[in-house]
């Protein structure tokens, strides 16, 4: 099985040894997302719940490029900073995951790149 690396305009530059996402076997395979605005590159290091609705629309607009949606998403892990922002960062987060929500591992981390307090990751099946 060869590997397709996915790449998105739309979604922040990539900067470093990693790419947006990785199709293998009609899965999708996203690195993790921070919420970084696209247009502009910069971080946000604002409202955990802005910080979360950046993350999924870029999430979003890589999932368009590999032919699929947040509808295709199996599995997610949600990296945070202060689990006490659990529900604000929820509340978004069940917004975009309205029906059929895919699996989830929430976990508290020391410290995210760049300061963000959430980063997120997905798995998708076309």
């Amino acid at each position: 099985m060869m590997k397709k690396v996915i790449s998105s305009a739309q979604a922040p530059k990539v900067f470093g040894c990693y790419s947006h996402a990785v199709e293998i076997g009609g899965f999708i395979f996203t690195s993790g997302m921070l919420p970084v605005d696209p247009v502009t590159g910069e971080i946000f290091n604002g409202d955990v719940r802005v910080q979360t609705e950046l993350i999924l629309r870029n999430l979003e607009n890589i999932l368009k490029e590999a032919g699929c949606s947040l509808k295709n998403v199996v599995k997610t892990t949600v990296f945070m900073t202060d689990l006490t922002q659990f529900a604000e960062m929820n509340s978004v987060y069940s917004a975009f995951f309205k029906e059929n929500p895919p699996a989830r591992t929430t976990v508290q981390v020391a410290a995210l790149a760049k300061g963000s307090s959430v980063e997120i990751e997905v798995i998708a099946k076309k």
